[in-house]
């Protein structure tokens, strides 16, 4: 199925949110989430069912200063 991740079109086959993450790498490290503009919590993404053109964003955080 066709997403859009962070801003780039992607095929993915999984239909649940934390299975196409682990497709797309983030399997390791925190990470924030929100599916079509609505922010999943870590514990939700697990019944999250993904959908042709559905667009993602995953945002890991950042240290330094």
């Amino acid at each position: 199925m066709k997403i859009t991740l962070n801003g780039v079109e992607r095929e993915i086959t999984e239909s649940s949110l934390v299975e196409a993450l682990v497709e797309l790498g983030y399997c390791a490290g925190p990470i924030a989430t929100a599916v079509n503009g609505e922010f999943i919590p870590k514990t939700q993404r697990v019944g999250i069912v993904l959908n042709e053109g559905d667009r993602i964003e995953v945002v890991a955080p950042m240290q330094g200063g």
